[in-house]
């Protein structure tokens, strides 16, 4: 066999098989997620484990994320005492917007720091400002894309995330680079609205249930802890690397 012949009988091997992983990696895919064109106007027509993804709130939605009223409707400093966070622990905020949790946070960590990810780097920008304005150092934003946290592995002690899991469109992905951010004995926080409740006047794309968010966790290996109830309007569900 000649070498041109060699060359272009690996040449094809090499594409058949980068052929077959995309038909494999599609399958897998369309296994974790289904698309429907009759949808919610509140969703992006993505279902994950039975659930619909609902839309992002962009960064124009800011100012809703500082309104003064948030200080009763979810009491974010029960909710942090909640957490039990030790001086030293790096928590990741994910989907931290404005950063009106991650400087809270960042209060009972003197010896520690926040890891501030958000996939819009115009949210990222005002955490920046604010985090100058107010000459807080243990604040650190971090851009994030819609598969990944880009957080270290076995880095941090705690991901929290407040009204932002039900908008991820990868939550399988990104729950999978979760995990691989935790330390051992590391812990995932979920803080969203109780859709069991129809009462609650959010949109029900923005609520979840107790079951439907065990569901999507274990999915990505991970145990379900407590659900503490002690909020207005919100589960506190708490998640430990299986």
């Amino acid at each position: 066999m000649t070498g041109n012949n060699r060359f272009k009988r690996l040449l094809t091997a090499i594409l058949c098989c980068c052929f077959l992983l995309g038909v494999c990696e599609s399958a897998i895919a369309d296994d974790i997620y289904q698309s429907k064109t009759i949808h919610s106007s509140d969703g992006i027509g993505k279902f994950y484990q039975g659930r619909e993804i609902a839309k992002v709130m962009g960064h124009t939605e800011a100012l809703w994320l500082e309104r003064p009223s948030r200080e009763v409707e979810e009491q974010p400093q029960k909710l942090i005492e909640a957490l039990n966070l030790e001086p030293t622990n790096i928590v990741a905020d994910i989907g931290a917007g404005t950063g009106y949790f991650s400087f809270k946070l960042a209060q009972k960590l003197p010896l520690g720091k926040v890891l501030a990810v958000d996939i819009q780097p115009e949210m990222l920008d005002i955490i920046e400002f604010l985090k100058n304005e107010n000459k807080i150092t243990n604040v650190e934003p971090i851009l994030g894309t819609l598969t990944n946290p880009n957080l270290p592995e076995n880095s941090i002690n705690l991901a929290i995330m407040v009204d932002a899991y039900h908008e991820l469109s990868q939550p399988h992905e990104v729950m999978q680079e979760v995990v691989k951010a935790l330390k051992t004995n590391g812990k995932v926080v979920l803080v969203e609205y109780r859709r069991e409740n129809p009462f609650i006047a959010i949109k029900k794309l923005h609520k979840m249930t107790q079951k439907q968010a065990i569901k999507e966790m274990s999915a990505v290996g991970l145990e379900w802890v407590e659900t503490k109830e002690f909020l207005p309007s919100q589960h506190l569900l708490i998640f430990s690397k299986a």
